[in-house]
């Protein structure tokens, strides 16, 4: 079960990398001046390529929930890069662009990545902290994800603000999902109600940020920067809102520290190739 929820969580990344290529492609056709508002997403959904990437990213919901109630939360959220090597590969192959070296060092560092974190997290018998600590956690991230929309009518450049409001957004709806998962497989239904509730506000918020981001920097900044945060920050903070037995941890968690640590390189030298950056801006 541990591989088929695995698999379930690539299948996701596929969809949700795919997705963003379509949404980017659109984002940037449509003027600045509905940044940081719902008319942004309402110009949007008048765009069947847009909407094409928006079901796409929705369908793949579906498969990372049932990640979740499957594998490990660490192991799910770091399968979620494997879908840049897919992204990867659509630049290179339709945008005719050079792979050199450095991205395929990324591609090995996420493989290597994914394969160690596997090996290298305890079993999945993990429960939920109190409601407290889960506030505690999911709260400073939601109003990092909210704080761009605050300071919307402040005369500055907020663009570093509203990428990581981006990736801070679609992290405490990865966080939410995990909730979710758990708190409806075993039939909480009131909180599983309030976490699809944060998943869905959160999604919305970071995908306006994130259709901003593309508006006002290149995407070869704004992916990069949302994936790390959006992957590796709820790991981060997984000791502090799930309870997992970590004495059964391999080596004393040296696999999963260093497969962190190249999933997070590999993430990022991918991200920051031209292919991906072109296709993630659709530029031509």
């Amino acid at each position: 079960m541990f591989a088929v929820g695995l698999g379930a969580a690539l299948l996701a990344s596929a969809m949700f990398n795919v997705g963003l290529a379509l949404q980017a492609f659109e984002a940037r056709k449509t003027p600045k001046q509905h940044g940081l508002r719902l008319t942004l997403v309402a110009l949007l959904l008048r765009r069947p390529l847009w909407i094409l990437g928006l079901v796409l990213g929705l369908a793949g919901v579906a498969p990372q929930v049932y990640a979740f109630s499957l594998a490990p939360f660490a192991v799910v959220q770091t399968a979620t890069c494997a879908g840049l090597v897919l992204l990867l590969y659509l630049g290179a192959r339709h945008l005719h662009e050079h792979v050199g070296l450095l991205a395929y060092l990324g591609v090995a560092l996420i493989l290597v990545g994914v394969g160690l974190v596997s090996w290298g997290v305890p079993s999945r018998h993990d429960a939920h902290r109190g409601a407290f600590a889960l506030l505690a956690v999911v709260g400073p991230t939601v109003a990092v994800a909210v704080l761009p929309f605050l300071l919307a009518r402040v005369e500055r450049d907020l663009t570093l603000l509203v990428i990581v409001g981006s990736g801070a957004g679609f992290g405490a709806s990865n966080i939410a999902t995990k909730l979710l998962s758990d708190d409806a497989g075993g039939g909480h239904w009131p909180a599983a109600i309030f976490w699809a509730v944060v998943v869905v506000a959160m999604g919305v918020a970071a995908t306006i940020t994130q259709m901003t981001a593309f508006q006002r920097a290149p995407a070869t900044l704004v992916v990069p920067t949302t994936t790390a945060i959006q992957t590796f920050v709820p790991i981060v903070l997984e000791p502090f809102f799930l309870r997992e037995s970590w004495r059964s941890v391999p080596a004393y968690g040296a696999p999963l520290v260093f497969g962190l640590a190249c999933a997070t390189a590999g993430a990022i030298l991918v991200t920051r190739t031209t292919a991906v950056g072109k296709m993630a801006a659709a530029a031509s």
